[in-house]
C-alpha cells in the first residue's frame, strides 16, 4: 500500500480505529498510524499535508 492509496488507507484506518472521529486526529498521529498499517510499504517521507488531507477526507466519508 502506498500513500496514493487513500481510499484503502481510509478503510483500514476505519477498521483499526472504529471509535475515532477522523476530524479530531492530528496529522502527526495520522502519519504515524498510516505508517504502522499492515501492508503499508511506502517511504514515510513521501507524504505531505495534501496527501494526509486526502486520507482524512476519505476516512471521514468511510465513517459516515
Amino acid at each position: 500500500m502506498k500513500w496514493t492509496d487513500t481510499i484503502r488507507i481510509a478503510e483500514d484506518l476505519h477498521d483499526k480505529f472504529p471509535d475515532v472521529d477522523p476530524l479530531t486526529v492530528r496529522f502527526t498521529d495520522l502519519h504515524k498510524w498510516v505508517c504502522e498499517l499492515e501492508g503499508f510499504d511506502d517511504d514515510p517521507n513521501r507524504s505531505g499535508e495534501k496527501i494526509l488531507e486526502a486520507i482524512q477526507a476519505a476516512w471521514i466519508e468511510e465513517a459516515e
